[in-house]
């Protein structure tokens, strides 16, 4: 087993929450110095292990203290209770560019803001053209940061972050930032640091990022540690969180978008069947396979989607759909109903396979419910890969002319 690398032990943080201030001279001797406040506990009692090379995300809402948590593990906050422990060299990337200073040039601030996060000009001056280069900022470094556009800003704070190469990567929501082709790239280097081993803990709202790229997620909710287990699991915790918390909450569906939960629609259970049920757990290369939705809405519903979308055991995206796609409408009356999704072919080879099937409405501002299940496909053949391609070979001998 790999050493821990991250303990949190009982971590709890505590603010004062001021309701008045006293600004004048007067004020404060009337007061003797006394400005009446209360206590904000964003952390109470959070305790949980990373282990060496795992990389563990942090889900939760808006102020539920996934921040907090994380300057208390890079030391820039102190708990009021309990202990953080590291194993290791650490940097947080918690707010990029923090330490740059807008009438320095870019070349400038790198030294910088590298030297904050433990760099010496020696080590610097190696990697400077890597940090460049993968900001594409060569035409701009010697211009100063104030001209820099908000992209700009955020692709060289990361550069000059990634390439400080810690034992542990504190990441706060930097992956949500820049456009499309910069976040793949940072992306990229997250999976570089896996490759080679780092422990890597972060902050984000995308479910598919999780699943994607973590071994594990903690859930918070209003300060306090909901639970924690495999991304499936802690996606479906924090999901069911929201809709214990009724309407007005966002949440991620499938294509990014942001939907607000509701409960007027539960899903009561959903069942993977194919010509093996009920003699092997798992698929061939090529069965079909039928995915089984049953749900009850408490009165009726109009315009409902169901989705499904299936990830490879990597957690990249293998395939989505929805009925909306496949241009099946459906009315809800009160009661209990089903969705099936019918699959003549499943050309998967070697894997679990996990599933996210959800519904929704229409327009996609409202998520009623969703489940993440899993199936597994067993390859009986020497064919490698992901993919079972149905091919023919003809070898025959040619008559040179």
């Amino acid at each position: 087993m790999s050493p821990v690398a991250v303990t949190a032990n009982d971590v709890s943080k505590r603010f004062r929450l001021y309701h008045e201030k006293h600004q004048s001279l007067k004020e404060r001797v009337l007061h003797a110095g006394r400005n009446p406040y209360e206590d904000f506990w964003a952390l109470r009692h959070v305790s949980f292990e990373v282990l060496e090379g795992q990389t563990v995300g942090i889900l939760g809402r808006n102020g539920s203290g996934k921040s907090t948590l994380l300057k208390c593990v890079s030391g820039i906050l102190t708990p009021t209770e309990g202990e953080v422990r590291l194993r290791g060299q650490l940097a947080a990337l918690l707010e990029l560019g923090a330490g740059f200073q807008p009438e320095l040039s870019g070349r400038e601030n790198v030294y910088m803001n590298a030297s904050l996060l433990g760099l010496s000009t020696r080590d610097v001056d190696k990697r400077f053209d890597e940090i460049v280069a993968f900001a594409e900022l060569e035409q701009f470094i010697d211009n100063q940061v104030k001209f820099y556009s908000s992209g700009m800003y955020v692709r060289l704070g990361f550069a000059v972050a990634v390439n400080v190469e810690p034992d542990v990567l504190v990441v706060d929501e930097v992956l949500a930032v820049g456009d499309e082709r910069f976040q793949r790239k940072c992306l990229g280097r997250i999976k570089e640091f896996q490759r080679d081993g780092r422990t890597i803990l972060f902050v984000t709202h995308a479910a598919d990022l999780v699943r994607q790229i973590c071994d594990r997620a903690v859930v918070l909710g209003t300060g306090e540690m909901l639970g924690e287990g495999p991304p499936g699991e802690a996606i479906r915790l924090f999901r069911e969180h929201l809709r214990m918390l009724g309407e007005g909450q966002d949440i991620a569906v499938p294509g990014g978008a942001v939907a607000v939960a509701d409960p007027l629609v539960r899903i009561t259970a959903v069942d993977v069947e194919h010509p093996g049920t009920g003699s092997r757990p798992h698929l061939l290369p090529g069965e079909p396979m039928t995915v089984s939705v049953r749900f009850e809405a408490e009165r009726p519903v109009g315009d409902l989607v169901f989705w499904l979308s299936i990830f490879s055991p990597t957690g990249d995206l293998v395939f989505g759909v929805d009925t909306q796609v496949l241009e099946v409408p459906f009315d809800a009356p009160a009661g209990a109903g089903a969705c099936d999704f019918r699959f003549d072919s499943v050309p998967l080879l070697d894997g679990a396979y996990p599933m996210s099937i959800g519904v929704r409405s229409s327009d996609g501002s409202v998520v009623y419910d969703e489940r993440e299940v899993r199936f597994e496909i067993v390859n009986p053949g020497r064919v490698l890969g992901s993919v079972a391609l149905p091919v023919h070979a003809e070898v025959r001998a040619v008559t040179l002319q």
